[in-house]
């Protein structure tokens, strides 16, 4: 029998505003993700020099998982081994890759920074949260065209199935450029969390992203 859980809370990054449950917490009138990404960081006081040296991807995908995690307890009450995190977009880490291709593309100024090389897979990002967290669960990063709720309800539920994991952060995190946008979920079994936004389920995943 399937596990029944729960969708217990949500971070939603898009149009330079930030949505924590239905509460807007930030609005930012900048133009682009750096400049996004640095007010995000100083306004919520966040203390993680690592911060500075991730790509966009990350950024973006740490910013959201730090919110999403915030005052949850998920770090309290779950072992490491106990949270998973599985992650979804449609380009993988093309923005990071792009940025790595011009500067081995200049013959006469040819420096591939290591720096950038690094970041060029996207599952990156998700040891970059799992490290500032101390998570030491299942993850994967997953490459879909659109967000695709079934996937990520299947891959997680069957975690869930098999014991590996209690708690799960997953959803979409994907940048192209100054265009992002990322969707995070906290998912729990039923029952260990006394409130929770919408039973875990495609549909509602579905729901959730599609909000304004």
């Amino acid at each position: 029998m399937r596990q029944a859980c729960t969708i217990s809370k949500v971070c939603i990054i898009r149009g330079n505003k930030i949505i924590l449950g239905d509460k807007v917490i930030l609005e930012y009138d900048g133009p682009d993700f750096a400049g996004f990404a640095t007010h995000c960081y100083r306004h919520f006081q966040i203390n993680y020099t690592k911060f500075h040296k991730m790509d966009n991807l990350g950024k973006l995908g740490f910013l959201a998982a730090e919110l999403l995690i915030g005052d949850s307890g998920l770090t309290t009450r779950y072992k490491g081994e106990e949270t998973g995190v599985i992650l979804m977009n449609s380009s993988s880490s093309l923005d990071t890759d792009r940025n790595h291709q011009r500067s081995i593309s200049m013959r006469g100024n040819y420096f591939p920074s290591p720096a950038v090389f690094v970041y060029t897979l996207p599952n990156v990002v998700i040891g970059e949260i799992c490290i500032r967290h101390r998570i030491t669960g299942e993850g994967n990063f997953l490459v879909s065209e659109n967000f695709n709720p079934l996937l990520l309800y299947n891959y997680v539920s069957t975690l869930f199935d098999r014991g590996c994991i209690e708690s799960c952060i997953t959803g979409w995190v994907e940048i192209n450029g100054n265009n992002f946008e990322s969707v995070l979920f906290l998912i729990e079994k039923s029952g260990s969390t006394e409130t929770g936004i919408a039973n875990f389920e495609p549909s509602a995943l579905q729901k959730i992203y599609n909000s304004k």
